[in-house]
């Protein structure tokens, strides 16, 4: 589909085809993966409707792929959604160009609209500041922060770059650091390989779960202070809250952290409202050129501020 495409973004025609890896995945499973901006309840509900077909043929709930199946899926609209408004929130732009927009979103800013948060996203300020994401899936944002993720996050501002950006993430080859500040002593650098699911008792959490999808965390050591390490962590999966649920796996929860915190109670002084976790770093590979570009942003003041009461000592208790 071409970028001069002006209907409805969930009233196309995808074209797709199943990669040899996902062999032996279910029909929604793939679809799931290659579709990452739709719910797997939606594309089961699109099978059901006889809206997607595999090589020519109506695609089953409980069919499986072999990999190199041809599949069109007929895209539907929402019934349940709800036009989401403008609003003129100010944004830090890093970057922008006709297909690219790079944001140094700050930590307390939600980047979808959702329960509790249906005004105020990001979602809402880029409708006002780029009117023409509003044709593009999710307004062009293909992967996202959490709400007290301070850092760096890419918005596509054409189809044909939000088809692109999505590839790149599904081949892992957008590069992702983040600074990380956490409880204990971490002696040398690591991995952290371990699948992660919806937590069967907290809905709102993502635990290791064995039946989980793949997710892996590089970590090396920054600096240290008493009680706490900052590290620098490379997602190489981009799983949601993957970096929260995997340190707190290793037993090492982010200063700050509210829900992945292992048990451990702060002992720092000076109070850190938020998980000290930000996006440093954000490389990828331009949908156009082909160039491979990196964006760098310094710490937010408040974390900035809290690393160097670190280095005083001044925050530590006995």
């Amino acid at each position: 589909m071409s970028d001069d495409y002006k209907g409805n973004p969930e009233g196309d025609i995808r074209k797709l085809v199943i990669p040899d890896e996902q062999g032996g995945l279910r029909l929604d499973q793939a679809l799931s993966t290659l579709l990452p901006e739709f719910s797997r309840n939606r594309i089961q509900n699109w099978i059901r409707a006889r809206k997607i077909s595999v090589d020519d043929a109506w695609g089953t709930t409980r069919m499986k792929v072999s990999g190199g199946e041809s599949v069109r899926v007929e895209i539907e609209p929402d019934p349940n959604a709800t036009p989401d408004a403008p609003e003129a929130i100010p944004l830090n732009v890093v970057f922008e160009d006709p297909m690219l927009l790079v944001i140094n979103k700050p930590a307390g800013l939600v980047v979808h609209p959702g329960s509790g948060n249906p005004r105020g996203t990001l979602l809402n300020a880029l409708l006002h500041w780029v009117p023409q994401v509003a044709e593009l899936p999710r307004a062009g944002i293909v992967h996202r922060l959490d709400k007290d993720t301070s850092g760096l996050l890419v918005v596509a501002k054409t189809l044909r770059a939000h088809t692109d950006l999505v590839r790149q993430l599904q081949a892992r080859t957008v590069k992702r650091e983040y600074l990380a500040l956490v409880y204990g002593e971490i002696d040398r650098s690591g991995t952290v390989k371990a699948p992660l699911a919806r937590d069967p008792y907290n809905r709102t959490k993502r635990a290791v779960h064995s039946q989980g999808k793949e997710a892996i965390t590089h970590y090396e050591v920054v600096e240290r202070f008493p009680g706490t390490v900052l590290l620098r962590c490379r997602l190489e999966t981009g799983r949601t809250h993957q970096i929260r649920a995997h340190l707190e796996h290793i037993g090492h929860p982010l200063v700050g952290e509210q829900i992945y915190t292992a048990g451990r109670r702060s002992h720092l002084r000076i109070p850190f409202p938020r998980q000290a976790l930000h996006a440093e770093r954000l490389g990828l590979i331009h949908p156009v050129t082909q160039e491979f570009m990196q964006w760098e942003c310094p710490l937010p003041a408040d974390f900035a501020s809290l690393l160097a009461a670190l280095r005083e000592n001044t925050t530590w208790v006995g």
